[in-house]
């Protein structure tokens, strides 16, 4: 059975992540030239900054991961 935290994990991070997986759909409902109006550069620094954001979260997730793989000196 599956203990505590990693269902309290499941149910989160389903539910966070199927936040953003909407919020990014509708995002791209922004790409529609008859509603809206934009730049090569609005679309490149919306894109830099959602990058980088996803880059910086997935290194905590790495940095996490990688805590419990270090190893400390013990005689």
């Amino acid at each position: 059975m599956k203990d505590e935290k990693r269902l309290r994990f499941e149910k989160i991070a389903s539910k966070r992540v199927d936040r953003v997986l909407e919020t990014m759909r509708l995002l791209g409902n922004c790409s529609n030239t008859n509603n809206y109006e934009y730049e090569k550069k609005d679309v490149e620094l919306m894109f830099s900054e959602i990058k980088s954001a996803l880059k910086n979260i997935i290194a905590l997730y790495d940095n996490e991961l990688t805590k419990k793989e270090k190893r400390k000196f013990k005689f």
